[in-house]
């Protein structure tokens, strides 16, 4: 989802400017609610795991330019199950990051914009999974109708962002709006594949409670809240 350059700019950045220090003010409180239950080695550990996984999502999977921006697997649902929230963020900002600073320096520009397309839809499924997962239930025993409301919250909300950059950015055009729309269908594929992906992700992880207290996974994997 990468939001093509130019899409915003001048005077207008100063929106993802705002929205990108929100999203920063609010992981550092995830940061804080992680710290209570998490050791910080163990927090260090998932934030670095979750970053070199959004740098292989970006950079090694494939991903192609549609529209106003591109399609990538962004795996989000599943950096949050695995490795909480707050580790999550502090990969989708690192792995961006890294990625644009060393292999795509044209998207610079539009780290913030990219920044809060990934950063709020992570946001929104946190608050999701807190409604809908009562505490008792480790994330390893989710049914798939609720890993699916939890990907199509993340995917949904990345869609959501693109289009709503696009028609700030740049108005309500014909040739923007079909880029919009172009956009939107192609990320279906990743809406289709990404739970599939989440299940697999979290049938590994049922398979491997010996692992139920590793440093590398957010104790709420494996464990009621």
């Amino acid at each position: 989802m990468h939001i093509e350059p130019g899409i915003v700019d001048g005077a207008k950045m100063a929106l993802a400017y705002g929205t990108a220090a929100a999203g920063a003010a609010y992981s550092v409180k995830l940061m804080a609610d992680d710290l209570k239950i998490h050791s910080i080695p163990s927090f260090l550990l998932r934030a670095v795991i979750a970053t070199v996984g959004v740098f292989i999502f970006f950079e090694v999977f494939p991903h192609f330019a549609v529209g106003v921006s591109e399609v990538h697997f962004i795996l989000g649902t599943t950096l949050f199950l695995v490795l909480g929230a707050a580790p999550a963020a502090i990969g989708l900002a690192g792995g961006l990051l890294i990625q644009g600073a060393f292999f795509a320096p044209s998207d610079l520009p539009m780290f913030f914009v990219n920044l809060t397309t990934l950063l709020f839809p992570l946001f929104a499924i946190h608050a999701i999974a807190a409604r809908i997962i009562p505490a008792s239930t480790a994330y390893v025993d989710l049914k798939y109708a609720d890993v699916l409301k939890l990907s199509l919250a993340y995917q949904g909300g990345i869609v959501a962002w693109v289009a709503f950059w696009a028609i700030y950015g740049q108005g309500v055009g014909a040739d923007n709006l079909n880029a919009v729309l172009s956009f939107g269908a192609a990320y279906m594929l990743v809406v289709l594949i990404e739970p599939v992906i989440d299940l697999a992700v979290l049938a590994a992880a049922k398979a491997g409670r010996r692992f139920a207290h590793s440093p590398a996974f957010v104790n709420r994997l494996h464990n009621a809240a």
